[in-house]
């Protein structure tokens, strides 16, 4: 018998907290890969490119890695759903430390010539492998430990790595950028990346202490486990799994438009300074540390739709007005700007989209058609943005075509999460059930 809110002798906070580690150190390392990419990389390796082409061709290799994702989601859902939640939580961050350390330690194109990009690439993929697996797992591990009620609050938990990871990054490569220009160039933009080095020995050694899932441990003591889940999620839950997709567009394009392109955005074409960018986006990234579970909140009282509808609404009404106000480089306005993309929007579309992805599926897939959801819809709506975005800027030389960019995906949101049912009150460990946990299929009619 798993007692509510302590699984196998272990607190609930324990689980959520190694959770929230992991997930806090992936996207610190996958944030400075997108800083980097937007501040330093076209220069350092794609110098021989003209500015644009450098830049593009930096966005990118940043959007690589969200191209492997799907791959990783595969891969970690397939052997999450066979093995456990815990082991796949543990390489995911082993692998992704390793790239992000790789990166740090690369020769530039100066020094290797085109070897320099292709390395880069090679770690970015990694890295993208790596973290495919990461966010189901460590929703998964914190949801299925949660008592009754709470399933959302504590799902969120590794959500709110999101903006500290962010906020790290962002605080990383501003003080990094205090140094000489020569020295910023040289050698200081290596310190954010190998700094990860030290947080991986200290996510790990967490990671280690938390136990297996109660809801998958019940799957493996009857035997149930899908013999080749990713294939069953295809196969008996292409509903859900669409759904998922879809739902993730009004939370990645407003989220990485103004964390990844802005930064050039608003320096070339608002005339703000790099600095006032970054610590626009750093001071809304702190506050969203702490709007994430007041959402979560809210989702397990009212249910997740209704949060995820409004976020979505909200996310089609500043299309316009969040480009409106960086084209003003006035400070005040950028983090107006900055604070309802990110605090305000994108933790309403973001923080219920934990539980709302888990109660898609029963258990024995859980692991896999919430990573494959989640990691194709990165792929489609969030790795093309940083490049996406610079293309359709350069095309119309205005902001307009980037406002529809976020508004029409942000629509479709709306709609897949509008046909979706509500689970909010249902039991995790039953979800499915009544189609037939040995079948395995989805918990969506």
């Amino acid at each position: 018998m798993v007692t509510a809110g302590r699984s196998f002798g272990v607190p609930i906070r324990k689980v959520a907290f190694a959770s929230f580690i992991g997930t806090c150190i992936e996207f610190f390392d996958m944030y400075i890969f997108g800083t980097a990419s937007a501040l330093v990389f076209s220069s350092l390796f794609f110098p021989s490119l003209d500015p644009l082409t450098g830049t593009l061709a930096a966005f990118a290799t940043f959007g690589v890695g969200f191209a492997a994702r799907p791959l990783g989601g595969v891969i970690f859902g397939h052997f999450g759903d066979r093995l456990g939640r815990k082991v796949m939580l543990v390489l995911s961050l082993a692998f992704m430390g390793g790239g992000t350390t790789v990166v740090g330690l690369l020769p530039t194109y100066q020094q290797i010539g085109i070897w320099a990009p292709v390395l880069l690439v090679m770690a970015r993929l990694l890295q993208g492998v790596a973290i495919g697996g990461e966010w189901s797992g460590a929703v998964l591990m914190a949801a299925e430990h949660a008592p009754p009620g709470k399933r959302a609050f504590y799902a969120s938990w590794p959500l709110c790595g999101v903006p500290v990871g962010l906020v790290l990054a962002t605080t990383s490569f501003y003080l990094v950028g205090q140094l000489p220009q020569d020295a910023m160039m040289s050698w200081g933009w290596r310190i954010p990346f190998l700094a990860s080095a030290v947080l991986l020995v200290v996510g790990l050694y967490i990671r280690a202490q938390v136990s297996e899932s109660p809801a998958f441990q019940a799957v493996r003591d009857r035997g149930q486990e899908a013999r080749f889940p990713a294939a069953e999620v295809v196969r008996r839950a292409g509903k859900p799994v669409l759904i998922g997709i879809l739902a993730m567009a009004a939370n990645s394009i407003p989220f990485y438009m103004p964390t990844v392109f802005a930064l050039k955005y608003g320096v070339e074409q608002g005339g703000a300074s790099r600095g006032t960018i970054l610590l626009a986006v750093c001071a809304a990234a702190v506050v969203e540390i702490f709007t994430i579970p007041y959402v979560a909140v809210l989702a397990d009282r009212y249910g997740r739709r209704p949060l995820l509808l409004a976020g979505g609404v909200l996310a089609i009404l500043q299309a316009f007005p969040f480009f409106w106000l960086l084209d003003t480089g006035n400070t005040a306005a950028i983090v107006v700007a900055m604070m309802i993309a990110l605090p305000v929007v994108h933790a309403l579309t973001y923080s219920p989209m934990a539980s709302f992805l888990s109660e898609l599926f029963a258990t024995r897939l859980r692991y896999s058609g919430s990573a494959i959801s989640y990691q194709v819809g990165s792929m489609l709506w969030s790795g093309p943005v940083p490049f996406v975005a610079a293309a359709l800027f350069a095309w119309a030389g205005g902001s307009w075509p980037l406002s529809l960019y976020m508004l029409v995906p942000a629509a479709l949101s709306v709609g897949a999460v509008f046909v979706a049912r509500e689970s909010y009150q249902d039991d995790i460990q039953l979800i499915g059930s009544q189609s037939g946990e040995v079948r395995g299929e989805a918990a969506v009619s």
